[in-house]
Order: structure tokens, then C-alpha cells, then sequence
């Protein structure tokens, strides 16, 4: 409020009439000029304080103009706290109670009406207190404080006395400021996450959240009396150390002791701020203790096998690389013996696979007792251990521990009640004849093992030069075969069937064939096997399906073709849609096309494998059991499957002349056949006396390089067209 103005006093009138000159006055006396002179200077003394008021009002409006630009709140009380001067600010803040400000009003009244306003909460409840203690930090300041407004606004106020008595007070508006406390304080207290702030400056606890006690064990004011230096394990460098980016921070480990004493693996993060008014360091503790163990785990499981937990092959072939480097610096040498479990297949099938894993960790337990700790151990494969032998003198030092081993395991083992007993093979190759390198030696040792397990089982046998070289030749097969599939280098050969009555072809067995453009024409029993083994046999069987389809479908319509089909191909889940295709991609009717299986196929006694059967049968399609005879129980699958064919095996049909047992086994054959209402056909007729046998027994069909052997499609269709002249001139001359 702006002081009031001072009225400037009348000045006197001097008469004058218009018109008129004024008469000259009258000669003063010396009583009349001391008058003069007080009244002159009284009017110079009254211009004098004209123009220092008009100056003050000056300087008045100068400092209101400079105040108000401020952005704090600022008020000027006399000594009896009335207001002097106050800016735009001050009133802003104070909008509620704005109207009652003016000039030489009290504070102390404009507080007592806010307060029956309700502009202050805090006072609610304890009015006159309240107004006491303000108006007391009012007239004896000390440090600043915070008032909470109507609106929710919080002022920080600070006020200090002037030298004449009279107050000067500063009003800030902190409401974001404290918002932004607020949300830190919700972000810090009920954070899960510990968090710590530390001093800059000697490293002090300050402050720590709920997080932080729980986590650590600590009261409050324990954390208060520590320093972050007194929480970690062993480091001695901060957490907030410089030259380190965040990432590389992140990416470190700290260990820190709980108050237990227990160690806890942490990720810390930190990030500067203000504490007050101390520069800090607020730290998020990630406790990372359990990932730890985790990671631990899993690079545990990444090199060790879960059941039995020997190493697996990468951390064996880490500690083989060991060995070797080693060897290379003396004369000693270093042998792998790779041993396979003999029959452990039945083992499972028989007493389950609980069974089983117990009596593959009683026989990991066994070999840990069989070896040296310089020795290494590790499980390859469901039944497959390899053992690497190290300081090997000589080749016996190997044999020894291949006996002592093979003797540990043939011992009963009891399992769940259960005594069971399992032999094992042993391969083995010794450095550096065998391979200078883990991976040859652990290969050449596999071959060592194979040898062992189809030429003898139960014993050992030694890596030889040979066994590579077949392996090199299996894996050119594997490639050229692949090859060959890819680019439709395989052909069907036709062998016929014979109707054994009228002597008339029926009906033609596809045969798959390779003519190599290198080794020639590649033996059927050679790549058949790497293809079932590799997988290959699938696409394969495709293919022979299919080219078999489409040349039969320009046979004669009474003429069928038969396809063999793998086992591994029911297994795949395609067989169904694969066979559909072939025929309707070549026209072929369904009740021409016969497929061949065997009675390893019913071994698995597998739902979807009859189902498929049955499916393949409704199509119209022929099902034969090929082979019949060699299986475990023949007849029993002849309960589980209407077949429409019988191939009865060459083996019963070899020397049939002059075997009476074969004979028996024959017509035995032939007389099920017979009473279940399916053909028979005899496979491998090779002489007429073989062939007269079958006929007397009253054999259907006929098959053997007697008739014929395995051509291709052009000689088929020649064959055909020979039969089919023979069959019109017949009919003419009859």
C-alpha cells in the first residue's frame, strides 16, 4: 500500500483589480522584513521536503517495480507486524486471504481471519495455538518452515528481523517441489527393490528403505550408524566409482553380508541426487543370488549329463585337450575306451525306465570307484560311457582297466527288489596312433566299440586301421546316396510274381536300384541300411512309391505293383497322404497296389501303426507280410491284421527238394494260408525241384530268379507285351 499524500498548503492571494494599476507598497520596517525573510524560508524549506517526499515516492516505486519481479513472495512489516510493503508474489500465494492486505494492517489479524476461513488445515482443531506459535516464529526466527495451504499448496517460509525491529519475510511456492518428494518417497519407501542412499562425503548411510531392513537384517538406526563400505564383502572400491559405464556397472557383481553373515550377490545401480541439502547417491540393490545359482546350474547342466551327472562330451573333450597337450611333453600316451551297455533296450522295456536310469547311476557309481582321479569320466550317449585313461605306458595298461571294468559291471545290481544283471562292450583307441586330437580318438574308439558289440559283446576290442576305412566308405554312401535321392539317380527294378497254376505274370515286387556313376550298380544291402540309419529312407521310400505307381499305371489293368515299405516309415505320420498322392498323381487304381511289410513293423505294437494299416486297406489298397516265418511270433500278427498276401521267407524255400523240415514248415504255411483265405507266395524260387515242391503243396505265386530277376521298366513292358501275344495266339488256336 502506497503512502497517503501530503496536501500542499494554500498560497496567498495577491489582489489585484482589473483594470487598475496596483499601488506601490509601502516601505517596510525593519520588524516587517524579519517577517519576510521567515516566510521565505518557510517556503524553502516546504519546496525542500516537496521534492524529498516526491523522491521517496520515487524510490517507493522503484522498489515495488523491483520487488514485484521477483519470484518469491516477499513482505515488510513494521516492528508492530504491520504490513509496509508486499509484491504480486506474495499476494498470489496468499490469493485467499489477498484482500485483506493493506497498508498498516496486522499480520497477525489477516492470520486470525484465514484461520476462521480455514486457509490453514495445520490449524484445525488448536486455532489459538496455532496463531500463537506462528506469530512467535514470526518475532523470534530461526530456521525456515513449511505451511500447508487450503489448496494444497506448500509454502516454505523464511523470515528475518530488521534493525529497526520490523520483519522481512520470504514466501516460496514448493508445492512440485514436494510432489516430486512425495513420489520419490512413494518410489523410495514402498519400493521392493532395497534401496540405500549414501552420503558423497563419507560414505554415510542416510537413509534406506522397508526393502532394504527386511533384506538385509538391520534396524533403521543401525543402517544409520554404517557406512556402504561396512556392508561389502570384499570389495573396497564404491559402487558409484567413476570410469565405468552404466552397462559395465550393471554387468558386475558386488557381494554383500547380510546381518546374519550371510553372503548375497548383488546388482547395483546408482544415480546422484540431493539429500537435503548434501549431495548423495541413491543405490537400487538388485539381489541377484538366486540367478546366480541359477546361471551356476545351468552351466553345470551344460557340460554335465542330469541323470548321472558325469560330464558330457564338450566338458570331456575340454579335459581329453588337457590330457593330450600333456602327453605331447612326455612319453606317456592316453586311452579312451568308450563302453556301451549290452541289451539295456530290454532292461527298459521289461522294468520300466525308472529302472533303468537307477541302474545307469549304479553303473556311473561303479566306474567312479573303478578309476584313478586322474582319470576322466563322462556319459555320451542314453547307454554309452567314455572312459579316458591317462599315463598309458603301453597297450596292456588299457586292457587291464577294460577287465577290471567289464568285471564291476557284472555284478547283480538290486534295483526296486529287482536283481539285475547287464554286460557291457568296450571299444578302444590309444594316442596318437589312433588320433592326435579328442575328436578322432573318441571316433576311432566309437568304431572300436561297434566291432566289439556285433562280433563279440562282453569283452573289448581295439581300434584298427580297417574300421576307419569302412567308416569313410559309409559316410561317401551317406553323401552320394543323398545325392542321388536329390537328383533322382535311383531307379525301380520289377521282379515278377508267377501265378504257379497258369505260369502267367501277376504282378511285378519294385525293387530300388542305384547304378553309381563311379562304383556301377551299388548292392541294395550296402545303402539300404545308411539309408534307415540317416533317415533317408523316407524320402527314398517317396520316391520308389511313386515312380513305381506311374509306370504301373501303364501296365496292364490286372497287372499289379508291389512297394516294400520301412517301419521307419509308418513313424513319420505321412504314409497315409504319401500313398494317396502317388495314386492320384498316377492314375493308378488302389486294388493294384500291394505294400510289403515286415514283422518288425508289429514289434512296437503301435496303435497308430494299425491304424495306418487299416486306413491304407480301406483305400483299397493290398497289405502282404513279407518275410513271414523269421520273425518272434508270426502267427500272432496274423490275429492283429487281415492281410491279404503271405511271402513266405527264401530261407524256407532254399533247398526245399531235399529238406523234409522245410517241406513241414512249408505246407504248414501254405495250409494257414489257405484256411485264412490269403495268397501265398513263395520268395526265392531258384529250381525247378523247388518250384515242383510248391506246386504240389498247392502254392499260390512263385518268385526267384527261376522266373526272372529284377529289370527295369522298359524290359517289364516287353515282358508284358510277350505275354499278352502269347496269351491272343493261344486264344486263336484254341
Amino acid at each position: 500500500m502506497r503512502p497517503k499524500k501530503i496536501k500542499k498548503p494554500k498560497q496567498a492571494r495577491v489582489s489585484r483589480l482589473r483594470g487598475h494599476q496596483a499601488k506601490a507598497l509601502p516601505k517596510l520596517s525593519g520588524g516587517s522584513r524579519r517577517a519576510a525573510a521567515e516566510i521565505g524560508e518557510l517556503v524553502r524549506q516546504r519546496a525542500q521536503a516537496e521534492a524529498a517526499i516526491a523522491d521517496a515516492r520515487k524510490s517507493n516505486e522503484l522498489l515495488r517495480e523491483a520487488i514485484d519481479i521477483l519470484p518469491q513472495g516477499i513482505v515488510f512489516l513494521d516492528p508492530e507486524g504491520r504490513y509496509t510493503l508486499w509484491n504480486k508474489k506474495y499476494s498470489e500465494i496468499y490469493k485467499r486471504s489477498s484482500d485483506l492486505f493493506e497498508y498498516g494492517a496486522r499480520l497477525e489479524d489477516t492470520i486470525r481471519i484465514g484461520v476462521e476461513r480455514g486457509d490453514y488445515p495445520a490449524s484445525k482443531g488448536r486455532e489459538e495455538e496455532w496463531i500463537a506459535e506462528r506469530v512467535s516464529r514470526m518475532y523470534q526466527p530461526g530456521e525456515r518452515h513449511e505451511q500447508v495451504l487450503a489448496d494444497g499448496r506448500v509454502v516454505l517460509i523464511e523470515e528475518r528481523l530488521t534493525s529497526d525491529g520490523g520483519i522481512v519475510g520470504l514466501r516460496v511456492d514448493i508445492t512440485e517441489l514436494k510432489q516430486r518428494e512425495a513420489s520419490f518417497r512413494l518410489l523410495f519407501d514402498g519400493n521392493p527393490v532395497p534401496m540405500i542412499v549414501c552420503a558423497l562425503d563419507g560414505e554415510r548411510i542416510l537413509s534406506v528403505n522397508d526393502a532394504a531392513i527386511a533384506h538385509y537384517g538391520y534396524a533403521r538406526t543401525e543402517f544409520e550408524k554404517l557406512t556402504i563400505k561396512n556392508l561389502q564383502a570384499f570389495d573396497t572400491e564404491l559402487p558409484w566409482a567413476a570410469g565405468r559405464s552404466s552397462d559395465e556397472q550393471a554387468a558386475r557383481t558386488w557381494k554383500h553380508v547380510r546381518a546374519d553373515g550371510t553372503l548375497i550377490d548383488l546388482a547395483i545401480y546408482s544415480r546422484q541426487l540431493m539429500h537435503g541439502d548434501q549431495p548423495a547417491m541413491l543405490l537400487a540393490l538388485m539381489d541377484i543370488t538366486e540367478r546366480k545359482r541359477a546361471e551356476a546350474r545351468l552351466a553345470f547342466m551344460a557340460q554335465h549329463d542330469g541323470l548321472t551327472g558325469l560330464p558330457n562330451r564338450n566338458l570331456l573333450r575340454q579335459k581329453m585337450d588337457e590330457m593330450l597337450l600333456h602327453t605331447r611333453r612326455s612319453s606317456d600316451k592316453v586311452a579312451v575306451l568308450m563302453l556301451g551297455l549290452d541289451n539295456f533296450k530290454a532292461v527298459n522295456d521289461t522294468l520300466g525306465h525308472g529302472i533303468g536310469d537307477k541302474l545307469l547311476r549304479g553303473v556311473a557309481k561303479r566306474l567312479r570307484s573303478t578309476l584313478r582321479d586322474e582319470d576322466a569320466l563322462a556319459r555320451l550317449n542314453s547307454d554309452e560311457f567314455t572312459i579316458v585313461q591317462n599315463g598309458v605306458v603301453r597297450p596292456e595298461d588299457a586292457v587291464l582297466l577294460a577287465k577290471r571294468i567289464l568285471d564291476a559291471i557284472g555284478e547283480p545290481y538290486l534295483l526296486e527288489g529287482h536283481s539285475v544283471l547287464i554286460g557291457a562292450s568296450i571299444g578302444i583307441a590309444m594316442s596318437p596312433g589312433d588320433g592326435e586330437d579328442s575328436e578322432k580318438l573318441l571316433k576311432s574308439a566309437d568304431m572300436a566299440l561297434s566291432r566289439a558289440k556285433s562280433e563279440f559283446r562282453g569283452t573289448f576290442s581295439f581300434f584298427e586301421a580297417e574300421m576307419d576305412a569302412r567308416a569313410r566308405s559309409r559316410r561317401k554312401i551317406e553323401t552320394d546316396l543323398r545325392d542321388a535321392i536329390q537328383n533322382e539317380g535311383l531307379r525301380p527294378y520289377y521282379q515278377p510274381l508267377i501265378d504257379l497254376a497258369s505260369g502267367r505274370i501277376t504282378g511285378f515286387e519294385a525293387l530300388v536300384r542305384w547304378p553309381h556313376p563311379e562304383r556301377g550298380m551299388i548292392s541294395p544291402g550296402e545303402f539300404i541300411p545308411v539309408a534307415e540309419e540317416t533317415g533317408l529312407i523316407n524320402a527314398l521310400g517317396g520316391l520308389m512309391l511313386h515312380r513305381a505307381c506311374m509306370d504301373a499305371a501303364q501296365w496292364p489293368d490286372d497287372v499289379r505293383v508291389a512297394v516294400n515299405l520301412s517301419p521307419l516309415q509308418f513313424r513319420t505320420g505321412n504314409l497315409l497322404p504319401l500313398v494317396t498322392d502317388a495314386l492320384k498323381r498316377s492314375g493308378l487304381p488302389a486294388r493294384r497296389l500291394e505294400l510289403e511289410i515286415t514283422e518288425t513293423l508289429l514289434l512296437e505294437k503301435s496303435s497308430q501303426v494299425l491304424a495306418t494299416l487299416h486306413a491304407l486297406r480301406t483305400l483299397g489298397v493290398r497289405i502282404s507280410m513279407d518275410d513271414f516265418g523269421t520273425g518272434y511270433s508270426s502267427l500272432s500278427y496274423l490275429r492283429s491284421f487281415p492281410f491279404d498276401k503271405i511271402k513266405i521267407d527264401q530261407s524256407f524255400v532254399r533247398d526245399l527238394g531235399s529238406n523234409r523240415d522245410a517241406q513241414a514248415i512249408v505246407r504248414s504255411i501254405i495250409s494257414l494260408g489257405m484256411g485264412l483265405g490269403v495268397t501265398i507266395t513263395a520268395e526265392g524260387v531258384e529250381t525247378e525241384s523247388e518250384l515242383s515242391c510248391l506246386r504240389a503243396e498247392g502254392c499260390h505265386e512263385g518268385q526267384g530268379f527261376l522266373f526272372s530277376r529284377a529289370r527295369p521298366n522298359a524290359e517289364i513292358v516287353s515282358l508284358l507285351t510277350a505275354q499278352r501275344g502269347a496269351e491272343m495266339e493261344s486264344a486263336l488256336v484254341a
